[in-house]
């Protein structure tokens, strides 16, 4: 199966990794310094501002923007770097990450205050806080105390918001529609067009199911998206269905 196009372009990126086969890749509060710590220098080399962060046991996520063509790169020096010292911190040998890093482009920056709101939660889904902020390994930790990184202090929603704004908002949940935005930014592929990023398929996967109703405008649906392009694997997981009875939407 060919790898997704990694897109490199100037803008705002959800990067993302796992431990391998999902075991933890911080084990104490000293791993997850030491990764905040390099995560502010690989910033710095390659100029890549900060958005969001939270690094959760067996994974992490980081909202940023790259200034430069370089997004591999940063991202692999980073992995490699924290890979090293953690093996050698916990005497394990062998790979630490379940893959290379995954990251999905954000052409709508719309989504941006969503991406962030999604990133920061990531504790209270886990359980591991009761509030929004104080998780100390998270972006709005910091902005909480008022002791923003110098990683940080680019980030838009110090910008655009003020910090009761920011508080109010990621105090309400995430909504299903947010939720399928979400899903749908995940899964849609990009293509290069004269150096232009465009998304591959007609419109995102969400899109196709907003406002189905009934068992026979959700097959219509499936049908509609298979036929812009989304495979039935594609469809089969947005809609937790298995890929065989998709198939069976098919023949039926």
């Amino acid at each position: 199966m060919p790898r997704r196009l990694r897109i490199e372009n100037l803008g705002y990126h959800h990067v993302y990794n796992r431990g391998v086969a999902k075991g933890n890749v911080f084990e104490d509060q000293h791993d997850k310094a030491k990764f905040i710590d390099l995560m502010a220098m690989i910033s710095r080399e390659f100029k890549f501002n900060i958005h969001a962060f939270c690094l959760m046991d067996n994974h992490y996520h980081i909202l940023l923007e790259n200034k430069r063509e370089n997004l591999s790169a940063g991202m692999r020096q980073l992995n490699a770097q924290y890979a090293s010292y953690f093996n050698k911190r916990h005497d394990r040998v062998g790979h630490l990450w379940q893959d290379r890093f995954k990251s999905w482009y954000v052409l709508d920056e719309h989504y941006l205050f969503t991406l962030f709101k999604y990133i920061e939660t990531n504790p209270l889904k886990a359980q591991l806080s009761a509030k929004v902020g104080e998780y100390p390994y998270c972006a709005s930790y910091s902005i909480l105390k008022d002791a923003i990184p110098p990683f940080l202090q680019n980030s838009f929603v110090l910008k655009h918001y003020n910090t009761q704004e920011i508080f109010n908002t990621l105090d309400i949940p995430l909504n299903e529609a947010e939720l399928k935005h979400i899903e749908a930014l995940k899964q849609t592929k990009y293509t290069k067009k004269e150096g232009e990023i465009m998304p591959l398929h007609v419109k995102p996967l969400a899109e196709y199911f907003l406002h189905v109703k009934h068992k026979s405008e959700r097959n219509d649906a499936i049908k509609e998206a298979y036929h812009d392009g989304y495979t039935k694997s594609d469809i089969a997981r947005y809609l937790n269905l298995s890929v065989a009875g998709v198939c069976k939407i098919f023949k039926s």
